[in-house]
């Protein structure tokens, strides 16, 4: 398939006038039409609201002008299925919650149909977000466009998939553990997670080791679109500090000379498969080309005992919060997860808390002090079949958790460090899959990210690949 256009380039033309917004949903919808049925990226549809949305953009735009829409006024978006969107159920890809129409917009939902976005649907997740591969019980499993018969990561595979395969060209995603870095990496895309609280949620899931994103083809669509959903809440318990100038304008500046570290050994001590050591070579060639030093010194990760005994304690309760519960519908992993949760005292989790929060800063002080940026694969294994995750499962029910190690341990760690990282695209496997690298800044550090990343996909032209056609 074709290259795609952009959401600001979308956008562009919505403002101009060169194409409605009522023109670009039919086309948005006709893709899902065509495409879901080999992917099952779109859990919820709601046409006859977006098309009412779109016919308003139209509407301000010949009434009012386009000084009166927002910046992404007319584009397509689908929502991930872990957060709310007012009278859409937020099913958490659970046969164990509710299902009853949300009140109101999540606060990151809310910014994003400000800024003009036509919300058209819902994106597939794995239960609860929990695992690494888009499969759950309620809605079936999430296919990759690239080869059907692999995933697409997780848990923002249906975010990732429709991008990939070119529903739209960006999509709401959120990340706990790498849950927009996977799919990134899977699919071919960038996705940016920002340091914790940079995207304010009315309540901070995971102590804010959680936060919302978007799944994009290139890096200024992700810097724009970020640039839309961040900023503080007066609500809020905590806040990132404001960023100096809007990512957007970050895009193409100069980073100047840079010591990039290079880790390809993970916190687990996994080695990567070939391919993503093929793809951490090619992202080195970029960055040496571009007169950054490269610093191949081993690199000294938290205690991977400590750090994920802690981790896994404040996993376990990642079902909280999603109201009644009838948890013996709960799939296996999660049903284990939730009564680990409930088997943990207050003392017991607070310490936990605390733990990471020391480990946590150790880890984050060689930033900005031995280096300024860390490269690493971005999982470490290509993207695995469907079903894959799964394997085990009736002797363990904990066994989708563990399988899904190999696809987070390079991304779970600033989850809770809180730090800025981003997943880019900038290799294909010999079986021609996407294999992306992540690279990782000191807190707050996403201008940096964005201007590196950038300079990246100048060099490597990612975005210039064509759409996988999943249909063949």
């Amino acid at each position: 398939m074709a290259e795609q256009p952009t959401a600001l380039e979308l956008a562009e033309q919505v403002r101009t006038g060169a194409r409605s917004a009522a023109e670009l949903l039919e086309e948005h919808l006709a893709s899902v039409e065509a495409l879901d049925p080999a992917l099952n990226a779109v859990c919820l549809r709601d046409d006859e609201r977006a098309r009412a949305d779109a016919a308003a953009v139209d509407a301000t735009l010949e009434s009012e002008g386009p000084d009166r829409l927002g910046p992404f006024a007319g584009v397509p978006m689908l929502i991930k299925d872990l957060n709310d969107v007012a009278g859409w159920p937020t099913t958490h890809g659970s046969r164990a919650t509710e299902h009853g129409p949300a009140p109101e917009d999540e606060l990151a939902v809310a910014r994003l149909r400000a800024a003009g976005f036509v919300l058209s649907g819902k994106s597939t997740t794995p239960e609860f977000g929990t695992i690494s591969a888009t499969e759950s019980e309620l809605f079936g499993a999430t296919r990759n466009p690239w080869n059907t018969a692999h995933t697409p990561g997780g848990s923002s595979g249906g975010a990732g998939a429709a991008v990939a395969s070119g529903m739209l060209p960006a999509a709401h995603a959120s990340d706990g553990g790498g849950s927009i870095r996977i799919p990134a990496s899977c699919n071919g895309l960038v996705g940016l997670k920002c340091s914790r609280h940079r995207i304010t949620a009315r309540t901070a899931k995971m102590t804010g080791g959680s936060t919302q994103g978007i799944l994009t083809r290139t890096v200024a669509d992700a810097a724009a679109i970020t640039d839309v959903m961040a900023g503080a809440d007066p609500g809020a318990w905590e806040t990132a500090p404001p960023l100096e100038r809007p990512l957007a304008r970050e895009v193409g500046s100069d980073p100047g000379h840079l010591r990039i570290k290079v880790a390809t050994t993970n916190a687990m001590g996994m080695e990567p498969a070939p391919a993503c050591q093929e793809a951490v070579e090619v992202a080195l060639g970029a960055l040496s080309a571009a007169g950054h030093t490269i610093d191949t010194s081993p690199l000294q990760w938290p205690d991977p005992a400590g750090f994920l005994s802690g981790f896994l304690t404040v996993w376990a309760t990642i079902t909280a919060g999603a109201g009644p519960l009838r948890e013996e519908l709960l799939e296996p992993h999660n049903r284990a997860n939730r009564e680990a949760a409930k088997a943990t005292d207050a003392i017991a989790y607070s310490e936990a808390v605390m733990d990471l929060q020391m480990r946590s800063r150790e880890f984050t002080a060689a930033f900005g002090r031995d280096f300024d940026l860390l490269l690493t694969p971005a999982m470490a294994i290509e993207p695995p079949p469907v079903g894959w995750v799964f394997e085990g499962i009736d002797d363990d029910p904990m066994a989708p958790l563990t399988n899904s190690t190999p696809m987070a341990a390079y991304t779970a760690v600033f989850n809770v460090t809180g730090q800025p990282a981003i997943s880019l695209p900038v290799h294909l496997s010999d079986s021609g899959l996407p294999i992306g690298v992540q690279l990782a800044a000191p807190p707050f550090g996403e201008a940096l990210l964005v201007q590196v990343a950038s300079q990246m996909e100048d060099a490597l032209r990612w975005h210039e690949r064509a759409t996988p056609d999943p249909l063949g």
